[in-house]
């Protein structure tokens, strides 16, 4: 089968990114890629455009590994609480998600996508839970945050009986 060498100017994926020379079927090129201008064919015309365009992605890597670190390091700093309705014995109603973490997260001026968070179920217990975010595929961040009850937990009557018999003693 007939191949052909291409420069893509944007990331494809399962092929490359914003630079790279890679050899494809001529058909996907004639077909595909060239049409939809994601890609070049490789001459030595093309050559000081190769260039540029690899300087600029490396450009463009560096400042994006650059932001991820700044928002690693605000994210690591944000003390977050969520506060939930609980019912008797401090059952929570409902979970908290990912999209939870977020709308708080913008409250601390912390701008993130959900799709960053790993929650891989939503949480439906009290406590403190930690929770990875991965910014850039350098750059992970675990950040601590606690869910607590927005009204006084009540026990059962015969918890609480329990509780006095040996205060009485």
């Amino acid at each position: 089968m007939a191949t052909t060498d291409i420069l893509l100017l944007e990331h494809v994926n399962g092929l490359g990114g914003e630079g790279d020379t890679v050899t494809v079927k001529a058909g996907y090129a004639r077909n595909f890629l060239l049409p939809n201008k994601k890609a070049l064919p490789v001459t030595n015309a093309n050559q000081k455009y190769i260039e540029s365009l690899q300087k600029r992605r490396a450009e463009r890597e560096a400042n994006e590994l650059a932001g991820a670190q700044e928002l690693a390091a605000k994210i690591s700093a944000v003390n977050i609480a969520i506060a939930v309705k609980t019912g008797e014995g401090g059952k929570m109603f409902g979970a908290v998600t990912a999209q939870d973490l977020v709308d708080r997260l913008k409250e601390d001026g912390v701008e993130l996508d959900k799709k960053k968070i790993n929650l891989y179920t939503p949480v439906k217990t009290l406590g403190k839970h930690t929770t990875k975010v991965k910014l850039h595929p350098e750059v992970s961040v675990e950040f601590e945050w606690e869910v607590v009850s927005e009204n006084p937990i009540e026990t059962d009557g015969e918890e609480e009986a329990a509780e006095e018999a040996p205060k009485a003693e």
